[in-house]
């Protein structure tokens, strides 16, 4: 069985390398049929995505991912089906995307601290229209000189326990689940192998599901949380992380093979709260 899903893709709009546009035609081109498109912390892809797919049979579905803090961690919600044009929800995905671009600034000045000055007007071209981010300051460090690779740079300075990492605006994930509710979304917790944990709490909170099949899980990972998503009544979904080569090159749009069921239950789930809204 070839995977013709991927529920979990980045465009321009946050930190991927291509456009909403391009992201529809690389889709299409390796003959996949459903992609949800989930920028950090912004839904401003989604509309050109959409008007890319018209007419091709590609379904493009409105998605979001949101990072929230834990103690010496991070943990995303995805958020599938949201309303991506409600005015509410984007002002506050606009407070958490001001809240990284301060947190930039924070760690660009860190690091030129280190005795690695950072050119961020090069941040900033790096980025261009999207909400600046960690890879962008990776891709200068690495245009610099400073580090071999993006990951490099992650790995010994700009990671969560790097020197030079700096803290933004806090939100928990029981806050982002019931923010992307808020916006009728259907809440999943993204890459949940090493938060598993949050789980029970979670789904008290309203999680809708799990991201079981992703980039470098093994059979074995999956199948854990299959049984996990089952045993609290959570959809499995699935998708490869896809930001370009440039940013986890080893994550390669349609690569994770995902049940193309993992889309039509999300879509019936959708359905039925729309029915029952």
């Amino acid at each position: 069985m070839n995977s013709r899903v991927d529920l979990h893709v980045h465009t321009t709009a946050s930190d991927g390398q291509l456009s909403p546009t391009g992201i529809v035609h690389s889709a299409l081109e390796i003959g996949l049929v459903a992609i949800a498109i989930t920028d950090h912390d912004t839904t401003e892809g989604i509309a050109e995505a959409l008007e890319a797919s018209r007419g091709t049979g590609l379904e493009v579905i409105p998605g979001v991912e949101i990072s929230t803090d834990i103690s010496r961690s991070e943990v995303h919600i995805l958020g599938y089906y949201v309303t991506h044009s409600d005015p509410v929800f984007c002002s506050k995905l606009a407070l958490f995307r001001d809240s990284r671009l301060e947190r930039a600034q924070r760690m660009v000045a860190k690091l030129t601290r280190m005795g690695l000055p950072v050119d961020w007007g090069q941040v900033r071209k790096i980025a261009g229209e999207a909400a600046i981010g960690r890879p962008h300051i990776a891709q200068a460090m690495l245009e610099q000189g400073y580090v071999a690779s993006v990951e490099e740079a992650f790995h010994l300075y700009i990671g969560r326990n790097g020197p030079a990492y700096a803290e933004r605006f806090k939100l928990s994930p029981a806050q982002a689940v019931e923010t992307i509710l808020a916006a009728n979304g259907l809440p999943v917790l993204a890459h949940p192998l090493h938060a598993s944990h949050l789980v029970p709490e979670l789904a008290k909170s309203g999680l809708v599901g799990l991201e079981a099949y992703y980039s470098g899980y093994t059979a074995e990972a999956s199948r854990l949380l299959l049984d996990l998503a089952a045993k609290y009544g959570l959809l499995a979904t699935g998708g490869s992380d896809f930001h370009g080569g440039n940013v986890l090159p080893e994550n390669e749009l349609g690569g994770v093979l995902v049940p193309h069921a993992a889309v039509d239950n999300l879509r019936a789930r959708h359905k039925s709260r729309q029915t029952q809204a």
